[in-house]
């Protein structure tokens, strides 16, 4: 495995990375969740809690002072009692469990845009393997965890203490008061130990989104092999491809070759470059170039032309120059029309006196 880990010193390729978000694999925080449902807690506790503890108060006060007030002589009365306080509970934690959700919500949304991944819910084998859920709860991923939490655990268990040692007086003296009061001093304490939870799981929360991206970011490193292979899947097999082009550049040649016989006359270099050009006055305003070629090529083109008897120009500039400006099929480019013309005229001017003679 180490040595698996180690040959992936590539970074991931748009691809891998396009391809592993669409599976659903993406990096999470945990401790971003758990930071902005700490800080629900705290905002509701601030704003929310003192008249949510208030009238809870007020309403367990009357239930404890006047219990004749809540006759249990039936199941319908017990059924009432019930309704009651379970009305008055949800009156008070009502607010805090939709700032939880929203928290939630947008602990998710921060992280990654949600997106539907038919992916995540198919049924797989390895999720119900026992070996895998011993490698996943013991292996190092798990280990790490298990440290992450009982160190949270810890500061937890701290923050309680250093808190309630300072508050224990408040809070020994508030249940002598009224429950309303007591209610506030609970608060109170309540609202400090969130404080420095919430802060603390900032720094936590901030540092573990960097790692998680960090490590995402480092799983997804590929082999110099697995790149290779997926150069070849998306661009094609790179010999595949040079095979075609080579075949493709036959055929042409050939094309050329073929064409060659129908030509008026070719300009040469004397063995570099060889151009052949076709003019016909019904058939274009201008010379077409059949063939162009370069080294053997060249003399192929030449070769064939002296055996069909068509003329064969010498001229090194225009040669080197044309070859560089010209494509097979095309016209030639305007520079080129004196040069070419006066050339023409000599073979039409041949022509005419061979018919002549």
């Amino acid at each position: 495995m180490s040595e698996d880990k180690d040959s992936k010193t590539e970074e991931a390729t748009e691809k891998k990375i396009r391809d592993t978000i669409e599976k659903g694999k993406l990096p999470v925080s945990k401790e971003i969740a758990i930071f902005t449902s700490f800080l629900a807690i705290l905002v509701y506790a601030v704003f929310f809690a003192g008249n949510s503890i208030a009238e809870l108060g007020v309403f367990l006060s009357n239930f404890l002072e006047k219990p004749e007030a809540w006759p249990l002589g039936t199941e319908r009365d017990v059924i009432e009692l019930y309704r009651s306080v379970m009305i008055e509970i949800g009156r008070a934690v009502v607010s805090l469990f939709l700032m939880l959700v929203v928290a939630g919500i947008g602990a998710s949304i921060f992280q990654n845009m949600p997106q539907f991944v038919g992916e995540r819910i198919r049924p797989q084998a390895s999720r119900i393997s026992l070996m895998g859920g011993w490698k996943r709860m013991f292996g190092a991923q798990g280990f790490a965890e298990f440290l992450k939490s009982l160190a949270k655990l810890c500061f937890v268990v701290l923050v309680l203490v250093l808190v309630l040692s300072d508050a224990h007086r408040s809070l020994l003296a508030g249940m002598i008061t009224n429950p309303i009061a007591f209610g506030e001093v609970i608060r109170g304490a309540a609202v400090d130990i969130l404080v420095s939870i919430v802060f603390v799981m900032a720094a936590i929360a901030v540092a573990d989104l960097v790692w998680s991206r960090f490590h995402w970011r480092q799983e997804q490193r590929m082999t110099k092999q697995e790149v290779k292979d997926e150069l070849k899947q998306s661009e094609g097999d790179p010999i595949v491809k040079s095979r075609l082009r080579s075949i493709a550049r036959d055929r042409a040649r050939q094309r050329m070759m073929t064409a060659v016989p129908k030509a008026t006359l070719v300009i040469a270099n004397p063995t570099h470059f060889a151009i052949a050009l076709r003019y016909v006055r019904e058939e274009n305003a201008a010379p077409v170039v059949v063939a162009k070629g370069q080294d053997l090529v060249a003399l192929k083109i030449r070769e064939i032309a002296e055996a069909n008897s068509i003329p064969v120009f010498e001229d090194v500039a225009l040669a080197r120059s044309m070859y560089k400006q010209v494509s097979v099929d095309s016209v030639i480019p305007p520079q080129f029309y004196q040069a070419v013309a006066e050339l023409v005229r000599i073979v039409y001017g041949n022509k005419g006196q061979r018919r002549t003679s």
